[in-house]
């Protein structure tokens, strides 16, 4: 079973996010490179999980324009 991945870790730096082993940044054991993969929150900030909440997804109405014939020729 994954590990439960952690919203806002307290020292993501000292840490690689990149599998389920999450280990200390100076011994990475999954031969993924030689870097380690940073947190979300480092990248995208503390709020990185509620991105695209907002994100509406309207249907789409009797004004829009027809999809193009995608039938196939043979």
């Amino acid at each position: 079973m994954a590990k439960k991945f952690p919203v806002n870790p307290q020292h993501p730096e000292r840490v690689c996010w990149g599998c389920d082993i999450y280990c200390p940044a100076e011994s990475l054991n999954c031969g993924n490179g030689s870097e380690r993969t940073q947190h979300p929150a480092e990248l995208f900030g503390p709020d990185w999980l509620d991105w695209g909440k907002d994100y509406e997804t309207a249907a789409p109405g009797p004004d829009a324009a027809a999809p193009p014939n995608t039938q196939i020729l043979r």
